[in-house]
């Protein structure tokens, strides 16, 4: 092993250098390939498709293999010379279009540097490591150039509220929770302010991907993927907004029980998500009661889905807000740390049976905030049953709550069609937790 231009230049057998040509080459023409379709259906002109792309990839590579005796210079010549290529190619689109982009070009320097990487000296990497980023960047530049119209549209639904509550969400994430204090502090020792932030970044965090896929996915796309969807924000918002529109339109009922025992079936998998995030030794206990619901849940939704597919897709959109606000964001970190302090000193005064009465409670207003703070616990030494039950009682409470709420918004029809479905749902959850 010698050393040229501060590059370290382990060899490479002959075998090495063929398949790192082969893998640049693949990288190249899948990249091109889409390149080349998108030419053709946008009509055109183009630096290239699929047979320019995999000669780019090419140039890379043998510059990659050159450096090893040469250094870095036939790296940076051929950069030089592709990157005046495409100076050119895009001076020429301006000239030809006012508001040229910039996508092909970039797409083309990217498939230069996956060829660079296929065979250049000094990577931090395994062989079988390098040709796996190099194949997976180049599909993941593939996925992003033919979701282009997708990914368009998806930006075109995006508020200004939902660009402010993003914003907001990064600032807590990334600058204001590193600097709050990691240790606990007050009565019984469980107050933790980075905890807190960080809890509050984990539910924010699922509520903000499940409202991102629900904007996607789009208005129109039925009642069904709203409420499989937006359970994953709040299956008690959807339940409110679904038992209201019903009060005023009663001809949406069957729609809006199938969103309904969607969105709290959805809450169940939400628990489970929480749960093995927080503490992933935790699931062996929990998944048997809380999966016994979720797949209860979901197969009663399928069932009323099936008898009534032609009323869903007549139904109105459930409207839900960024489930990232500051206000909201602010009072689930005070509740989950009431809840947190109010089931330690439950758990000390009372014992389990304690805990348990803390966590009915608790399910009246919110379950993350119990399922979390069951998890924690489990962490320090509670047992498995014992966290799994606390969270299984909270469960169950809240789903009672949403079927109290859907007869009470949404009159009795509603209420009728959604005890059955939560009250069978409910009768497996208590059988299974009675078994675990």
């Amino acid at each position: 092993m010698d050393e040229k231009a501060g590059w370290t230049m382990p060899a490479m057998s002959f075998e090495e250098i063929f398949l790192g040509f082969l893998i640049a080459l693949a990288s190249g023409a899948l990249i091109g390939l889409e390149r080349q379709q998108s030419r053709v259906l946008d009509k055109k002109p183009s630096i290239g498709g699929v047979r320019t792309f995999p000669l780019i990839a090419l140039a890379g590579a043998l510059s990659g293999l050159l450096s090893h005796t040469m250094g870095v210079w036939p790296i940076v010549a051929a950069l030089l010379v592709v990157g005046t290529f495409l100076g050119v190619s895009y001076y020429q689109e301006w000239n030809r279009n006012a508001t040229p982009g910039v996508t092909t070009e970039v797409a083309a320097l990217i498939t230069f540097l996956l060829g660079v990487l296929a065979l250049a000296p000094g990577v931090p990497l395994a062989t079988g490591q390098r040709y796996l980023l190099i194949v997976a960047s180049a599909g993941v530049v593939m996925a992003l150039l033919s979701f282009k119209e997708p990914l368009h549209q998806a930006v075109a639904r995006v508020s200004d509220d939902d660009l402010y509550a993003t914003a907001k969400f990064v600032i807590v994430a990334l600058v204001v929770l590193p600097f709050l204090p990691n240790r606990t502090f007050g009565p019984l020792e469980v107050l933790n302010p980075f905890d807190t932030g960080l809890m509050i970044v984990l539910i924010a965090g699922i509520s903000f991907l499940g409202y991102v896929a629900t904007r996607i996915a789009g208005a129109g796309r039925g009642m069904a993927v709203t409420g499989l969807l937006g359970g994953l924000v709040s299956s008690t918002a959807v339940t409110v907004s679904l038992a209201t529109r019903v009060r005023e339109s009663p001809s949406t009922v069957m729609p809006a029980t199938v969103a309904i025992l969607t969105a709290s079936a959805a809450m169940f998998a939400r628990i489970l998500v929480v749960a093995g995030i927080v503490d992933f030794h935790l699931l062996p206990a929990l998944v048997w009661p809380v999966g016994t619901m979720l797949v209860v849940g979901y197969g009663l939704a399928l069932a009323v889905y099936l008898r009534s597919r032609r009323d869903l897709h007549q139904a109105e959109p459930v409207p839900l807000r960024n489930p990232f606000e500051l206000g909201l964001a602010i009072k689930f970190g005070l509740f989950y740390a009431v809840v947190i302090f109010a089931t330690k000193a439950a758990q000390t005064l009372l014992g389990d049976r304690g805990l348990y009465l803390s966590s009915i409670l608790a399910g009246l207003a919110d379950v993350d905030a119990i399922t979390i703070s069951m998890a924690r616990f489990h962490r320090e030494g509670l047992v498995a049953t014992t966290a799994a039950t606390a969270i299984t009682l909270a469960a169950l409470t809240d789903t009672a709550v949403k079927a109290g709420i859907a007869a009470w918004l949404g009159g009795r029809e509603l209420g009728v069609r959604v005890a059955v479905g939560l009250g069978a749902t409910l009768m497996a959850g208590a059988i299974a937790l009675a078994l675990n």
